[in-house]
């Protein structure tokens, strides 16, 4: 991994735990002294900073991970208000995303810091206009993919859908993580085994539920020990 350029993270749904994943793997690729950072191309729903000014959960997340102050650097070119779907969102504040801004951005920001995270919106195929989605993008910046299982009822089902839009686009799945979504979920081992069974990458780890003393707050970031939790429960293939 010493020319790493970094991962796209993206997942079988929303909320099943990207932001989570990506701050995890920031901090594991830290721990190899890598110069990492975290990006969103887009960002839907925000909550007001301390100055006031609008701050979004995943990217004060990944500026954690990333261990850079408040504004230090652009993690997303997009930020907006509603939480919605990002094209959605996009309509409702009077814009048109385009994938020329998040790709620019990207590309400054790797030009910057060499290994970047890209953490997905949203699920794989999530629009961003009337014509582009997601994975469209992904398809443009060519990362490596790490696919963030969320471990529930169907979840079987959502990955191995998601692998396949994936694969339509020549991506290579670098591996996979599971994350608890249901602390009950039946036949958990056994969902797993299955989906060793029919993905044909790395599983890099299930990260159970977090502890209450970390657990995460409505409309605020996850905290650096949460990360460290989750990425306790990682393993990063050897060089």
């Amino acid at each position: 991994m010493s020319t790493l350029p970094g991962f796209f993270v993206t997942g079988t749904d929303t909320e099943v735990g990207k932001t989570l994943v990506s701050g995890a793997l920031i901090l594991k690729l830290r721990e190899l002294d890598k110069q990492v950072v975290g990006f969103k191309p887009v960002v839907a729903g925000t909550y007001p900073g301390q100055n006031g000014q609008p701050l979004n959960e995943d990217l004060e997340t990944l500026r954690i991970a990333s261990n850079l102050q408040q504004g230090q650097l652009s993690l997303c070119p997009y930020v907006l208000d509603t939480p919605a779907a990002p094209h959605l969102a996009a309509k409702r504040k009077g814009i048109r995303l385009e994938l020329e801004t998040m790709l620019k951005a990207y590309k400054d920001l790797q030009r910057e810091k060499g290994c970047v995270v890209v953490e997905g919106a949203g699920g794989f195929l999530v629009p961003l206009n009337d014509q582009m989605n997601l994975g469209d993008f992904a398809q443009q910046i060519q990362l490596p993919v790490i696919l963030v299982v969320g471990m529930k009822l169907g979840c079987i089902n959502h990955a191995l859908l998601t692998i396949e839009a994936i694969r339509a686009r020549k991506l290579v799945i670098a591996a996979w993580i599971a994350n608890t979504l249901d602390q009950e979920m039946g036949l958990l081992s056994e969902n797993i085994e299955t989906l060793q069974s029919r993905i044909s990458a790395p599983f890099l780890g299930l990260i159970p539920n977090l502890p209450t003393n970390i657990q995460k707050l409505s409309n605020q970031p996850y905290s650096l020990e949460a990360l460290k939790f989750a990425a306790q429960h990682i393993q990063l293939p050897a060089e």
